[in-house]
């Protein structure tokens, strides 16, 4: 049987990784994907901008402590917008979106991972949101018509993604014209150790995914989309690990220490031209 091509065998480590997260562990964004504490999660939350009323606002297991931003924070959602999450995991987001638009309004968050996606509809579920609805999808393939979306928010997931170029023509492709999207992501300053490129933990963690602040920008632009801007970047040092998901230090190799603090967390935002 002949090996999977790079682009679908990557797709299917982060399937199975993050089918194992929804099953009962987490793993923060940029910390090479390890099992993180239940309780550990709002904690991580609030360090990427998430406010206390928010936590409490959303069903219990809905909080992975799974994203690097928020993307709500700089969004502008207002009651009957019909919100996408791409890549909705547990539906942390979704929940949070859907407390903006109302009953009039609804949030459609699609994953590739059945297991978050069940674990999503049972929070919807517990928690009585009866303007939310996930679906199984892959969002380089949206399950969605044309002209069909009024705002979109995702939070560390393009980086998962190997083709981020068709993520960002399906985004354009169901936004209706004028619609938006707020996207908080992991982006690189400068290239990342090849070592670390090729480490299937640190691209599930979102680091070895990660694409250079200035391309992934091209990329979105090169979709369609007009005014194009990162509104809010965050620095930091991120942990780094290799293929055996042992954590990577200066005395591993002396650009590690440099690299941490060359990703960087960005929220972006972008608008479907207006039809004439």
């Amino acid at each position: 049987m002949s090996e999977l091509p790079v682009d679908r065998k990557i797709k299917e480590i982060v399937k199975d990784r993050y089918g194992k997260i929804a099953a009962g562990s987490g793993c923060e964004c940029g910390s090479g994907c390890s099992p993180i504490p239940d309780d550990t999660a709002n904690d991580i939350s609030k360090g990427l901008g998430y406010s206390e009323e928010e936590l409490a606002a959303v069903p219990e297991g809905a909080n992975l402590g799974l994203g690097c931003g928020n993307p709500l924070a700089f969004s502008a959602l207002k009651e009957g917008d019909v919100v996408l999450d791409l890549g909705s995991g547990a539906g942390f987001d979704s929940f949070l979106a859907a407390r903006k638009v109302g009953k009039t309004g609804k949030v459609i968050g699609v994953d590739m991972t059945p297991e978050m996606i069940a674990k999503a509809r049972a929070n919807a579920k517990a928690g009585g949101y009866d303007n939310v609805e996930f679906m199984l999808g892959d969002i380089e393939a949206l399950p969605l018509p044309d002209n069909s979306i009024d705002a979109a928010i995702s939070n560390c997931v393009i980086n998962l993604v190997p083709d981020k170029e068709k993520v960002f023509r399906e985004l354009y492709r169901v936004l209706r014209p004028g619609g938006w999207f707020m996207v908080s992501d992991l982006v690189l300053l400068k290239a990342l150790p090849e070592r670390v490129r090729t480490s299937v933990e640190a691209y599930v963690g979102c680091v070895a995914g990660a694409i250079l602040k200035d391309e992934y920008l091209a990329i979105i632009r090169g979709a369609g989309f007009e005014d194009v801007r990162v509104v809010d970047e965050s620095h930091g040092a991120v942990q780094v690990e290799d293929q055996q998901g042992h954590q990577l230090t200066e005395q591993d190799d002396p650009r590690i220490g440099d690299l941490m603090h060359s990703i960087t967390s960005i929220k972006v935002h972008g608008v479907k031209r207006a039809a004439s």
